[in-house]
């Protein structure tokens, strides 16, 4: 297998075990290498300058910079950047996002040691990759009306316990504001009450833990 044949690959996650789970899956091919290791988004992105790998493989939830930033800023320096997202977070939001920045494939964690090197080729060989049941769940909310920044910050407070009035102080607005972001959150998300939103807000990927 020569060089130019050799499918380059940049890892990037903050757990030095997936990356050196990865390394081995990776190094194993024939037709693969490793090229570089990120721990976080920013030495991602330097690496990615340095070594201009063919595919990266990019964890979501980081230090110092998110997955979706540093594919962000990969995708606006080199455009033909092709980069897979490897997480744990089924949510239709986060892929959604992901996408929108610029991944061109996305992986569960859970399914790597299936479907780790057949993403790898199809993405290389110009293919777009992303689990079934992700697409289910993207094609299902298409149509659902957006949560709004101001809304995201109601359900923030949510999340953490606040009540209205605590809400309503810490983003200074009024008590009855709170409540219609709130009538409109639950409305949004078909949620019962407080809490079920926030359920689905985090299964969904609007909010993270």
């Amino acid at each position: 297998m020569t060089e130019a044949k050799t499918i380059r690959v940049l890892t990037v996650d903050d757990h030095p075990l997936m990356r050196v789970g990865l390394s081995g899956e990776i190094n194993a091919q024939p037709d693969m290498t490793v090229v570089a290791e990120a721990s976080d988004g920013e030495e991602a992105i330097e690496l990615y300058r340095l070594h201009r790998p063919d595919i990266t493989l990019m964890d979501l939830r980081m230090p110092k910079l998110s997955g979706i930033d540093a594919i962000t800023a990969i995708r606006q320096s080199c455009p033909t950047a092709r980069v897979i997202v490897l997480t744990t977070a089924s949510g239709d939001v986060l892929a959604f996002r992901a996408f929108k920045a610029g991944a061109a494939g996305y992986l569960l964690k859970n399914l790597l040691r299936t479907d780790l090197v057949e993403t790898i080729r199809s993405v290389h060989a110009g293919h777009r990759r992303i689990p079934p049941e992700i697409a289910q769940q993207m094609a299902e909310h298409a149509a659902d009306d957006s949560i709004t920044a101001r809304e995201l910050d109601v359900l923030r407070g949510v999340a953490r316990g606040s009540s209205n009035k605590i809400i309503a102080s810490y983003l200074h607005i009024s008590e009855h504001t709170v409540k219609n972001h709130l009538k409109s959150i639950l409305s949004k998300l078909d949620a019962s009450d407080r809490t079920h939103a926030v359920v689905i807000a985090l299964r969904r990927g609007f909010l993270e833990m």
